[in-house]
């Protein structure tokens, strides 16, 4: 089993997209069993694939009582993807992490589902928290969105130095790319190696299809861009073995 975290310091930049369609391709492309984990408070994965949380509270309570996380996985209707929901009770997940004093609960509760999946996304929350702490230490790659601008290179900066060589390789990502701009353009010509995800009307259609791109739209330059992108990510965990 491997584990892809999608995380940015910064909202906004397109990290449930990335996220849910990286999600569908490791499912659908590699035909991978596959697991999306919803860790941001804000419930857009979950949203997306028109999940639910199992009840109330249920997505914290994953940390907080011995309950295994595959028993509240549930199967989103694609083949072989399985979604872990999440709710309003992740606001205080940093805070129970805090609590819990327990580096690596997250990477154990991972360990626990090696059995049952080959692929687990972790769609987490922005920010540099516990949370993120906990993401850092148990993912095996960590996808990085940068729309083209400075201050998400900053923040990009930001995370890349507060890694260091502790955590888990880092894969960033021109995000929302609209290559008529001049900012995004000279962006994209500074890291031309970088994976470039467009700023397109079918990827927004998402939110209201609630379906990832390549599942109603698998011909577009969209699509392919988030297979070219699953297609690198397969090759970097690949090249670590």
């Amino acid at each position: 089993m491997a584990t892809i975290a999608v995380y940015s310091l910064k909202g906004g930049v397109g990290k449930t997209t990335l996220a849910v369609n990286l999600a569908w391709a490791a499912a659908t492309r590699s035909a991978r069993r596959a697991l999306l984990w919803d860790l941001d408070p804000q419930a857009a994965s979950t949203f997306l694939l028109e999940g639910h949380a199992s009840g109330r509270n249920a997505a914290q309570a994953i940390f907080t009582r011995d309950v295994g996380p595959a028993k509240l996985a549930r199967h989103t209707g694609i083949d072989r993807l399985d979604l872990i929901a999440a709710d309003a009770s992740l606001r205080s997940l940093d805070r129970t992490f805090h609590e819990l004093d327990k580096k690596k609960r997250l990477a154990k509760l991972l360990t626990a589902l090696a059995d049952s999946y080959e692929r687990v996304l972790l769609d987490c929350p922005p920010g540099l928290t516990e949370t993120s702490e906990q993401v850092m230490r148990a993912a095996d790659l960590i996808v990085v969105p940068v729309i083209p601008s400075p201050l998400s290179m900053r923040a990009l900066a930001e995370v890349e130095s507060h890694l260091g060589r502790k955590g888990a390789p880092l894969m960033p990502v021109h995000s929302m790319v609209d290559r008529r701009r001049k900012l995004h353009a000279e962006a994209l010509a500074a890291q031309p190696d970088w994976p470039v995800i467009p700023m397109a009307s079918i990827v927004e259609a998402m939110a209201v299809r609630r379906r990832p791109v390549g599942a109603f739209a698998p011909r577009s330059p969209g699509a392919q861009a988030f297979a070219d992108l699953w297609q690198a990510i397969e090759r970097r965990l690949a090249s670590k073995r």
